[in-house]
């Protein structure tokens, strides 16, 4: 990771993928030294003790919504890169995703898979027609 790149958490729930949010990382800090911006959390706790070596910090992200589910054709679809090569989410099958071991991991998206949670995350968040987001006032 670094400074620039965004961040798509997910969660799998019966064999469906779902995105909760997406975040643009500003800074990254080693866990033993990010004490000052963790207390700004409502209850950071679940870090503590844990495995997480770094914190990404970053401008707010939007909103963490579970109801968010990647449709099958954009799960079939969707691919990681590494320096070497590029592959395919694996066991997916009519899509649905049966098995979640592939997602285990903090793994960089090829451009078009990134674009296309990008446009998922973007719909997600735009309010109804005639309303305003929560803390957004219209106009």
């Amino acid at each position: 990771m670094k400074p620039g790149e965004r961040v798509f958490p997910v969660r799998v729930h019966r064999t469906r993928l779902h995105v909760l949010g997406r975040l643009e990382v500003a800074r990254i800090i080693p866990y033993e030294e990010a004490a000052d911006e963790l207390t700004k959390l409502p209850d950071w706790s679940p870090l503590e003790g844990g495995c997480a070596s770094e914190v990404l910090v970053g401008p707010p992200g939007t909103p963490l919504d579970f109801g968010t589910t990647v449709p099958g054709e954009l799960l079939e679809r969707l691919t990681y890169r590494s320096r070497r090569a590029e592959r395919r989410l694996r066991f997916v099958e009519d899509g649905r995703l049966m098995r979640s071991i592939g997602l285990q991991g903090v793994y960089r998206l090829a451009p078009e898979s990134a674009a296309g949670l990008d446009r998922l995350v973007d719909g997600a968040a735009a309010p109804a027609a005639g309303t305003a987001a929560p803390g957004v006032s219209p106009g």
